[in-house]
């Protein structure tokens, strides 16, 4: 039996990057436990007084000390949790821009909230733009303005081709649309029509039969659609398609929304308008 911590990730924005960070850090310790906690949006003396009596709650019911993902700017919060805690304190922030102010011979803005702040607004548009545009390309909603996306996902029904969509609009602006193969597809022998000049932008998705029978049966539950022997010959017909017309494939089976999205990019050379 693993044994269990309280992990805090304290942040004076919304926590999402500590989090991230945090979290592929304590994938590396799979026998432990861990009970997950964000305080995000600590902007006063007062935010960060909450966050060390809840820190120091856990002290007193578990016994043991938690450990706490930090990502804060001002130098005196971070201090004070520090000395008012018995926590394991890890400072992203601090980790890292002192060792660059050093090699840039810079001081940092010490500004907190870059990486989310909607001033840069760019960025901001061009991510609504691309999540804007998943959306109303989604399952071969709509084929106009099709021309315009910079990667089309193709695959049979629920192998994954929304979730990565729109990950690759948020988190990276890319403009995807998806578009599903379907039992007609596979009886004519060819792509879709409104697909054939846009062949040089289509990326499939694949997935064991198995597992998708398993999604299926989520959603319609023992439907033919959910069948195991259908859902074998959807995914043999799909690839047998995807692999006459040379549409490079990525097999979903086992793998997380953001390793797909990053396959994809690197294999279909896509930039990244953000990170």
């Amino acid at each position: 039996m693993g044994s269990r911590r309280s992990v805090f990730f304290v942040s004076d924005r919304t926590g999402i990057t500590v989090e991230i960070l945090g979290n592929s850090l304590l994938t590396q310790f799979e026998e432990v436990s861990f009970r997950r906690i964000t305080i995000p949006f600590i902007q006063s003396r007062d935010d960060m007084q909450n966050a060390i009596a809840q820190i120091n709650r856990a002290v007193e019911e578990e016994r043991q000390r938690p450990l706490v993902f930090l990502s804060i700017v001002d130098d005196a919060m971070n201090r004070e949790l520090r000395e008012k805690t018995q926590a394991l304190t890890l400072d992203f922030f601090q980790a890292f821009i002192s060792p660059l102010e050093k090699e840039l011979g810079l001081k940092s803005a010490h500004a907190a909230g870059r990486s989310h702040s909607v001033n840069y607004s760019t960025d901001y548009f061009r991510r609504m733009e691309a999540i804007n545009f998943a959306q109303s390309h989604d399952d071969g909603a709509a084929t106009r303005e099709l021309s315009d996306a910079e990667v089309i996902l193709v695959g049979v029904s629920r192998c994954g081709k929304t979730p990565t969509a729109l990950y690759l609009a948020m988190q990276f602006g890319i403009r995807a649309a998806n578009f599903p193969l379907t039992p007609d597809d596979f009886a004519d022998h060819k792509l879709p029509d409104s697909l054939l000049p846009l062949r040089h932008k289509l990326f499939g998705l694949t997935i064991d039969p198995k597992r998708l029978s398993q999604i299926r049966q989520e959603r319609r539950a023992s439907s033919h659609y959910a069948s195991l022997g259908n859902c074998r010959q959807e995914v043999r017909s799909a690839e047998s398609l995807m692999a006459r017309e040379n549409i490079p494939m990525l097999d979903t089976s086992a793998k997380s929304i953001e390793e797909i999205a990053a396959t994809i990019i690197h294999l279909a050379k896509l930039n990244r308008h953000f990170y």
